[in-house]
C-alpha cells in the first residue's frame, strides 16, 4: 500500500483478545515446553498469522470486525474459533492506536478484551468450527465465484493465489480437530508478536494483577469449591511472585469473602483441608472500592455537624458547642437599687 494510499483511507477498527487460563485445554497444542508436574502458571493462546504483514508470526486471536457485528460479538467469534470453547469473563481493556502500528498496511485501530478460562469452561467440549472460518480466518467466507470485501491488511498485489483476501482454511479435515496454527504459550514465555501484541499483553497482565490484590480476581479461575491452599496457589501464579501462606491464610478469611462450606476435601493423601466458597456479589456488580493505606474507618457523622445528611442543620466551623446547662449569673445589685424608695 502506498504512502498517499494510507493518507485517505480512514483507519480501520479491528478487535483483540488476550485469553488466561491456569492451563491449556486437553486437546490444545502446546507451543512452549510442558510445565513440570503441580506447578501452576498463566496460559495465553496465540494464533500463527497466515498473511501479511508479519506473515508466520504469532498473534493475539482477533480481527476486523464485521459490519452486522458488534465489538464485544467480534472478541467472542474470535476467541471461539481459537479456543473453541466460550470464556467464563470476557471484558474490555483498552484501545490502541499507534499511527505505525500496522506496518505499511492501513492504519489500524485496536479494541482489545481480556478473558478468563476456568475449570469450568476449560473442562466443557469443544466447539466444532465451522470448516470455513479457521481461527486464523478474520473475515466472513465470501460465496464462491464472488469476491469477498478488501481488508485492511490485504497487500496491494498479493502473491498468492488467493486475490480475494480470504485466507485458505489452516485447519485440519476434520473441524473437530485442533487448528495447527493455534498454540498456548506461557505467559512468561512468549514468542516475538506481530504488531504491538506483547504491549497489549503486558497490559492485560497489569490489569489482572492488579484486579486480584484487592477483587480475588482468582477465584474466577476455580471451581465453586475450593481449599485455601488451592487460592493461595492460583494468587500466586497470576501475581507471579510467592505469598506467604501464613498471611495469606489471615487475609483472606479477614476479608469476609469467604464461606466456609463444612466440608473437607476426598482423596487427599494428607490430612483432608477445609472447603470454601465465594460470597456471591451484589446484583448490581458493584465492589467495594480498596481502601487506602493507613486509611482508617470513619465514624457516622452526628447530626448538626459537617457530614450530616442534606438537609439537617449544619455547625458552624470550630468546636462542637457543650450540651450541659450553664448556670445562670444575676447581676451584682447596686446600693441605689437596694435602698428603698422614700414615700411620697
Amino acid at each position: 500500500m502506498s504512502a498517499s494510499e494510507r493518507r485517505t483511507l480512514p483507519p480501520a477498527v479491528a478487535v483483540s483478545v488476550v485469553a488466561f487460563a491456569l492451563k491449556p485445554p486437553e486437546d490444545a497444542i502446546l507451543g512452549a515446553p510442558e510445565v513440570p508436574p503441580g506447578e501452576i502458571r498463566l496460559w495465553i493462546p496465540l494464533v500463527r498469522r497466515t498473511r501479511a504483514p508479519f506473515l508466520g508470526m504469532w498473534a493475539l486471536p482477533g480481527g476486523p470486525t464485521r459490519w452486522d457485528e458488534t465489538l464485544s460479538d467480534t472478541a467472542l467469534r474470535t476467541l471461539r474459533a481459537a479456543v473453541r470453547r466460550d470464556p467464563g469473563t470476557l471484558e474490555q481493556l483498552y484501545s490502541f492506536g499507534g499511527v505505525e502500528r500496522s506496518a505499511q498496511a492501513q492504519r489500524l485501530v485496536t479494541i482489545a478484551y481480556w478473558a478468563l478460562y476456568g475449570e469450568h469452561e476449560l473442562a466443557a467440549p469443544p466447539i466444532r468450527r465451522s470448516r470455513t472460518e479457521g481461527a486464523s480466518s478474520a473475515s466472513p467466507a465470501a460465496e464462491p465465484g464472488t469476491p469477498s470485501p478488501r481488508r485492511w491488511d490485504d497487500p496491494e498485489h498479493p502473491a498468492d493465489p488467493h486475490p480475494s483476501g480470504e485466507c485458505p482454511v489452516t485447519g485440519p479435515a476434520d473441524a473437530g480437530e485442533a487448528d495447527p496454527n493455534v498454540a498456548w504459550f506461557s505467559a512468561d514465555s512468549l514468542p516475538e508478536l506481530a504488531f504491538d501484541h506483547r504491549e497489549i499483553v503486558a497490559y492485560a497482565l497489569a490489569r489482572l494483577r492488579s484486579q486480584t490484590e484487592y477483587a480475588s480476581v482468582a477465584h474466577r479461575f476455580l471451581g465453586p469449591v475450593f481449599t485455601l491452599a488451592r487460592l493461595r496457589t492460583v494468587t500466586e501464579a497470576v501475581l507471579g511472585a510467592a505469598v506467604d501462606p501464613a498471611n495469606f491464610r489471615r487475609q483472606v478469611l479477614a476479608q469476609g469473602r469467604l464461606i466456609d462450606t463444612g466440608e473437607l476435601e476426598t482423596g487427599a493423601p494428607h490430612r483432608p483441608a477445609r472447603l470454601y466458597r465465594f460470597r456471591e456479589e451484589p446484583p448490581d456488580g458493584a465492589r467495594p472500592e480498596p481502601p487506602e493505606p493507613g486509611a482508617h474507618a470513619r465514624r457516622p457523622a452526628a447530626p448538626g455537624s459537617r457530614g450530616a445528611a442534606p438537609g439537617e442543620p449544619r455547625a458552624p466551623h470550630g468546636p462542637a458547642p457543650s450540651t450541659r446547662p450553664r448556670p445562670v449569673r444575676t447581676p451584682p445589685q447596686t446600693a441605689q437599687q437596694t435602698a428603698p424608695r422614700s414615700a411620697p
